[in-house]
């Protein structure tokens, strides 16, 4: 297998190497990169079956990019819960800890486009050192997530460097690791890196899978890699018009992880990032995937939909709603096929001279009660 540099060293930036197979008017592209750069890894690129099919959508700039009139630089608010440089503290006992500006692939709906690819931090040992520092003294914090960019695009050196460190500090309990890495350059998941993620359980990986096409043998293999050395991986989507917003399309995806040993973990609704626009769908469509999943297909393929809440209000989960009504004596419920059922509530119990009388008992609850 190719080494994992030598496919990086072949990487897209520039809008003339799409020409090599793809005969486009890159001009467009050329206005979108002096805004937003790009990067593309070979191997994410050979993905690409056509123009603007969902492998294009994601790693070519769109012109559109630059037609967002709703979008905000930083939608989530990071920098207003960032205590220190690269790291966000926004819920009251876990951290999100920047470590990387570099991806393999620049998505066009990156959540930190403002800054993924572009030298806003230099991270060196003195920026790692003030975030680590700031974890050590706030015992609050027992979870700590590293991301960026991407956490794998650094040196297996500097990878374990963070996570002894981290692992040193006695009230942090769990280390997690966000990465698209295994699908837009799989390659990088090596034995050796993966020897060395070992040392340090509990570790968790969040891979990004967007589309079934993504599947492919070598990403089954550096997902497999992860976890035979023991580490659980759970799957973050972001719901995008023209690449997953469609039921088929979505089943397909979760079912295809599962077979890789990835469990879905979050469908996330767009984030309001100035550039993407073109991607957003309405609430209601990742609302109507979830319902086509639940019931349908086993509950470990369903995913929880969320929105990140506009300005830092943290993640809130949506679902379909399946109860229909809700009183003291009963929950009227419809199923995954639209069929109604009653559910009895715990009997309600009331003081009555001294003696505590149940309102109802179950068995009082037939189909005809709704």
């Amino acid at each position: 297998m190719e080494d994992w540099r030598k496919i990086l060293k072949k990487s897209l930036t520039t809008p003339e190497q799409i020409l090599e197979k793809f005969k486009v008017d890159i001009n467009p592209i050329k206005a979108v990169v002096k805004k937003y750069p790009m990067f593309v890894s070979r191997y994410y690129f050979d993905l690409i079956g056509e123009v603007d099919d969902p492998i294009w959508k994601q790693c070519i700039p769109s012109p559109l990019e630059l037609q967002d009139p709703y979008g905000y630089e930083d939608p989530l608010n990071e920098e207003g819960d960032s205590p220190v440089p690269g790291l966000v503290h926004r819920y009251p006992d876990r951290v999100l800890m920047c470590v990387s500006n570099s991806c393999a692939m620049y998505c066009r709906f990156c959540t930190r486009k403002r800054k993924v690819g572009k030298p806003v931090i230099n991270f060196s040992d003195d920026v790692y050192l003030a975030q680590i520092k700031y974890i050590r003294e706030n015992p609050s914090i027992r979870d700590v997530l590293l991301s960026g960019g991407d956490p794998f695009m650094l040196p297996d050196e500097k990878i374990e460097f963070l996570l002894k460190k981290l692992k040193g500090i006695p009230h942090v309990e769990i280390l997690r690791i966000g990465s698209r890495i295994p699908c837009t350059l799989p390659q990088r998941i090596t034995p050796k890196l993966c020897r060395i993620l070992k040392e340090y359980h509990p570790l968790y990986v969040n891979v990004h899978f967007e589309h079934p096409l993504e599947i492919t043998e070598e990403s089954e293999r550096a997902c497999g890699l992860l976890a035979d050395a023991g580490i659980p991986l759970g799957n973050q989507s972001v719901l995008l018009k023209g690449v997953n917003d469609d039921p088929e399309v979505m089943k397909n995806l979760v079912h295809k992880l599962l077979r890789i040993r990835v469990r879905p973990y979050y469908l996330f609704q767009m984030d309001l990032v100035k550039g993407t626009y073109h991607f957003r769908t309405r609430v209601e469509t990742g609302i109507k995937i979830i319902e086509s999943l639940v019931g349908w297909t086993s509950g470990l393929a369903v995913p929880r939909f969320v929105i990140d809440a506009p300005g830092g209000g943290g993640k809130i989960p949506l679902q379909p709603d399946y109860i229909l009504s809700i009183d003291d004596e009963k929950v009227v419920l419809r199923n995954y096929e639209g069929k109604v059922f009653v559910y009895p509530q715990t009997p309600v119990e009331k003081e009555n001279n001294g003696v505590f009388i149940p309102l109802k008992t179950h068995q009082q609850y037939t189909r005809q009660n709704v």
